[in-house]
């Protein structure tokens, strides 16, 4: 826990312990400056504890008569559950703007929890590491998260300031379908009236957010998650690749998800074995079992456990990674474009052959 946190949550206690502590005295236990303690007081504040300011030759800060931290009662394995939960939302990103809510919420439950039971789990804290460092992504305003989260419950239209990737601000109206966390970033996905087309927007890049009178009603189709991410799969980058992959949504999902690509049946035509009549796609494929022919073909084009030819688009700012993804996919495939793209397929693989040859 950052030093700032443990001296708010340390004013608390002194607070706590009753009577009018002057800003001296309070400065003097913290060891800061008493503009310092009036920030810590603010802070306390911001938190909807009832600090009171006592005027006069003896005053000071002193808690609202009958104030106290509400009691909390844990087991072991739900403390355990909290403080794990409020450790890895932080380090999956999944925070809010203000930076030190997760600490100073553990704080808090290990600070009321038995000593026996603190202890173990402390234990355990101590003990524990991670193999990837935390995410440092932007992290959205609270009030802005909790005011799209009330219009996505109540199906009310929202109005939103925006600043996109380029640093463009805009102001726009939102029918709010959901909120999605993916890959340590916020997102809320919705129709834009306006443009009359769905939307996704990063949470962290609105800057203010207000409902607006009204209702809408809930969208029939995907869920807001998988708008989200076929949201990702089509957006505007540099190269849009289209490919043909011979073999089950499952395989090619393993190596190119919804995030990444579009998958869909290929249409008849197209769905054809390209090896029938082009021999450089024969020798991509490569040589099947025994009587199969290249790649284990079978009759029409389909083979064993829903194998079949599917087209496949992605949208991609560079394309340097895709020739690795399509190697260790390991199925036939064809490239229908970018030229360029199959002109990194063709070096990766004679880079691979120079390397195999190799003694």
């Amino acid at each position: 826990m950052s030093r700032p946190a443990g001296r708010v949550l340390r004013l608390l206690e002194l607070l706590q312990s009753g009577g009018t502590r002057t800003v001296a005295e309070l400065a003097d236990r913290l060891g800061v400056e008493g503009r310092t303690v009036r920030r810590y007081v603010d802070q306390l504040v911001d938190l909807d504890v009832p600090v009171e300011s006592v005027r006069g030759r003896y005053g000071g800060y002193r808690l609202a008569r009958g104030y106290r931290l509400p009691p909390l009662v844990f087991s072991d394995d739900e403390a355990l559950a909290v403080l794990l939960g409020l450790i890895a939302g932080r380090r999956a990103g999944l925070a809010t703007a203000e930076g030190t809510a997760n600490e100073t919420a553990a704080a808090k439950i290990q600070r009321v929890l038995p000593a026996r039971l603190a202890d173990r789990l402390d234990t355990v804290l101590e003990s524990l590491d991670f193999t990837a460092p935390p995410r440092e992504f932007p992290a959205p305003d609270a009030e802005v998260l909790l005011t799209v989260a009330d219009a996505v419950r109540h199906r009310r239209p929202v109005a939103i300031r925006y600043t996109d990737r380029d640093g463009r601000r805009s102001d726009r109206t939102l029918h709010a379908y959901g909120i999605v966390a993916h890959s340590g970033r916020w997102y809320v996905t919705g129709a834009d009236p306006e443009a009359g087309e769905d939307r996704t927007f990063r949470l962290d890049r609105i800057a203010d957010a207000r409902a607006l009178p009204g209702s809408f009603a809930a969208p029939a189709g995907p869920d807001p998650a998988q708008r989200v991410l076929s949201g990702f799969a089509t957006a505007d980058y540099r190269h849009e690749v289209v490919l043909r992959i011979h073999g089950t949504v499952e395989q090619i999902r393993a190596r190119l998800p919804a995030a990444v690509a579009r998958v869909e049946e290929a249409e008849p035509a197209a769905a054809e074995d390209p090896a029938a009549e082009d021999p450089a796609a024969e020798g991509l494929a490569g040589e099947g079992p025994a009587g199969e022919g290249p790649a284990g073909k079978h009759p029409a084009g389909e083979g064993p456990a829903g194998e079949r030819w599917w087209r496949v688009e992605i949208r991609a700012e560079r394309l340097d990674w895709l020739p690795p993804v399509l190697a260790s996919l390991d199925r036939p495939f064809v490239i229908e474009r970018p030229d360029e793209l199959r002109d990194l397929v063709i070096a990766l693989a004679d880079r691979l052959a120079s390397h195999a040859r190799r003694t």
